[in-house]
């Protein structure tokens, strides 16, 4: 008993706009497990929904391996599994029963799951793992392979005994993240991955991941997986395995996904001094929090290590809605962690919400500014979104009917009563992203015109395309307004 199939539950072709991005990463949660089971003497493979059409592609990979366990372990470093979309979560059901038609022992390990332990056990899960997985994994499958059948000295599982649930005491996460060995990236068909990123960004990016948990506390954000917490593995342990993936895979840039990137004092300097003596170069993309770059020096270092993007929870130009969110940051630290982050050579971008209740049209119009005179690189715009464990998620969950998740990550339904209704905020997505990229061409065609010989042939572009923005962002405007008044 010691064949394991991994899989997990994210299938790209299921979330149309992701798909149409064409920038997958590999399931890194999934191969980490893997690789630790590994360790513990299993035969270990992998199925790969990544690319994959239909859960029913699982069959003959189950029927060719004859895995004795069969373990549902979603990345929880991807912020696209934390929202826990009701497409991936119907394919996680299909394969788990599947499976279990199969003769396989199911584990289920996610941030769904863990929510919503319940209704996967019901769908043919035999055990869902709560929390942090690998320990757990190793524990329940060698007492399975001993022959015991009372599991509740197991700690952070969730099983059925007869027609009751039993969950038993949360375990407690692991510190020493260096004692894990690196993901089982050989699992991994990366020609796909490659060919993708090649095709849709012009180069190849690979994820990497440096710490675990987060310790602030918006009070929106969901964290059933690595917890209110940061550890770390050393600066050597992360450069030792981007020197390997240089080496088998040639990859030329990195995602750290991160939910906070460098936040141990001194973690990112001794990075970048280790990529010197390494001599390696390579560009990466962080998330990280407007306090902690309002510092020259955390910038600077960053910059010399290498990072060219780094995306800030910036979510709200009006400080009541920062505050109301436990944000712990002030809109002062968004202005100053954005100029030094391009006086540095980086290129910030902010994820940015709206809907979080109570906000008022006089709190959107501060977003609406705080964006176009700051300029960023990038933005993502999202509606607020309750998610289980929250203390937003507690603040309206009387108000969430059935549908308490989206079904794929362009959906932007809002889900509670709000100041305004759900149409409004799909036109103000509209209007917000018309208006931001109207303002980047008018920052470009000023600059035309100051230095007209000075500008390359993607800068006049950029100018030009004033005359496509400025007319579309009026009608979407005036969209907008008719809604206002209509409400």
């Amino acid at each position: 008993m010691n064949n394991i199939l991994f899989t997990h539950s994210y299938f790209l072709r299921f979330d149309p706009k992701q798909w149409g991005i064409g920038q997958p990463y590999a399931p890194l949660g999934t191969i980490y497990a893997a690789a630790l089971m590994r360790e513990h003497g299993y035969n270990v493979s992998l199925f790969d929904t990544m690319f994959v059409s239909n859960p029913d592609e699982v069959i003959p990979v189950i029927e060719q391996n004859k895995p004795n366990f069969f373990v549902i372990y979603d990345d929880g470093f991807n912020y696209l599994t934390k929202m826990c979309l009701t497409n991936m979560r119907e394919a996680a059901f299909k394969m788990a029963k599947l499976a279990k038609e199969r003769g396989c022992t199911v584990i289920v390990s996610s941030s769904d799951s863990t929510d919503r332990y319940a209704a996967y056990l019901a769908e043919g899960a035999d055990f869902v793992i709560l929390g942090e997985a690998e320990q757990t994994l190793v524990e329940l499958t060698e007492h399975i392979q001993n022959g015991n059948t009372d599991h509740f000295a197991i700690k952070g599982l969730a099983y059925r005994n007869g027609s009751e649930i039993i969950k038993t005491p949360a375990r407690t996460v692991m510190k020493e993240l260096d004692s894990l060995p690196m993901p089982a990236w050989d699992l991994v068909n990366m020609d796909g991955y490659r060919e993708m990123w090649v095709k849709n960004a012009g180069y190849f990016s690979i994820n990497v991941v440096t710490t675990r948990g987060c310790p602030f506390k918006c009070n929106w954000c969901a964290k059933p997986i690595y917890g209110n917490r940061y550890n770390s593995h050393s600066p050597q342990y992360i450069v030792n395995e981007i020197k390997m993936l240089k080496e088998r895979y040639g990859m030329d840039h990195i995602w750290f996904c991160d939910d906070i990137f460098g936040l141990k004092s001194g973690w990112v300097q001794e990075f970048a001094n280790l990529l010197g003596q390494e001599n390696i170069r390579i560009r990466f993309k962080i998330q990280s929090r407007a306090d902690l770059l309002a510092e020259e020096e955390a910038v600077e270092a960053l910059a010399i290590a290498g990072c060219e993007n780094v995306w800030i929870g910036a979510e709200s130009g009006s400080q009541k809605v920062l505050d109301a969110m436990d944000k712990g940051i002030t809109i002062n630290q968004i202005h100053t962690a954005t100029h030094l982050m391009k006086a540095h050579g980086i290129k910030p971008s902010f994820f940015i919400q709206f809907g979080y209740p109570e906000e008022t049209r006089d709190d959107i119009t501060l977003t609406i500014d705080m964006i176009n005179q700051l300029l960023p690189y990038e933005i993502g715009i999202s509606v607020s979104y309750p998610l289980p464990g929250t203390g937003f998620y507690e603040r309206v969950k009387t108000e969430l009917k059935k549908k308490t998740n989206w079904t794929d990550s362009d959906e932007m339904a809002l889900m509670f009563k709000n100041t305004y209704p759900a149409y409004y905020y799909k036109q103000l997505h509209k209007y917000v992203h018309r208006n931001y990229h109207k303002h980047l061409a008018k920052n470009s065609l000023e600059k035309l015109l100051k230095d007209p010989f000075g500008s390359s042939a993607n800068s006049i572009k950029k100018a030009l395309s004033m005359l496509y923005y400025a007319p579309l962002t009026y009608f979407e405007k005036l969209k907008l307004e008719k809604f206002e008044k209509a409400i």
